[in-house]
């Protein structure tokens, strides 16, 4: 372990079990009977060994590729600079995300959604044989023009939303989910970069899967 403990590795795994289900920090010290504070000391060491490991996977994705944008909270993101618009009248902060169909997603908390700094993120985790799929925002256009040689549009301008294999539903089931929990957390304002790659983690995965990575993690 690398972490100095005074608990068993039964009472940590009890810890990691709650997490991983998904109760609240609060819950878990009612329903297990530890201190408020030894479990909101755990919880955080969680989320930064999640975050630390899910900022490390350097493997490009690849394959067929969904690409889209949302946006989150009503304020600016400490350390984060910049205009926040997209040019829709939001001043929530933009986040880019990367979904590999049956695989990963990835998400990068970004100032804006302009063309250079989308591209600047795809090249960088999308291999150049991918297929990517996106909606009509201008801000995936030139594509094509850096090496991307198949890219697919949907036009939800136009009420369209998908064509067989063209659509963007499993990033944006992914936007869902991740509101979705942030909501328990009052959308979370604070260390939002650490609950977004825990969103990541906890994506499509039962809690046994959770649990048993999260005992790797820590050990």
């Amino acid at each position: 372990m690398k972490y100095d403990t005074k608990l068993s590795d039964y009472q940590l795994k009890k810890i990691i079990k709650h997490f991983c289900v998904d109760i609240e920090a609060s819950k878990t010290a009612l329903l297990t009977g530890f201190n408020r504070n030894t479990i909101n000391h755990w919880y955080s060491i969680f989320r930064h060994e999640i975050y630390r490991y899910q900022s490390e996977q350097k493997e490009l994705l690849y394959g067929s590729i969904e690409v889209d944008e949302s946006y989150f909270g009503a304020k600016r993101q400490r350390g984060f600079h910049g205009k926040l618009k997209r040019g829709r009248g939001t001043l929530k902060q933009p986040v880019f995300g990367i979904f590999e169909r049956d695989g990963r997603v990835y998400t990068e908390i970004v100032p804006d959604c302009k063309k250079q700094t989308l591209q600047a993120v795809i090249l960088g985790k999308v291999s150049l044989e991918s297929v990517i799929y996106s909606d009509s925002w201008r801000g995936y256009s030139g594509l094509v023009d850096v090496g991307y040689s198949k890219h697919l549009r949907v036009n939800h301008g136009q009420n369209e939303f998908a064509d067989g294999t063209r659509h963007i539903n499993g990033i944006e089931s992914f936007w869902s989910f991740t509101k979705r929990r942030l909501a328990k957390f009052n959308g979370v304002t604070k260390n939002f970069d650490l609950h977004l790659k825990e969103c990541e983690w906890r994506w499509n995965r039962n809690s046994d899967e959770l649990s048993h990575e999260l005992w790797r993690l820590l050990k």
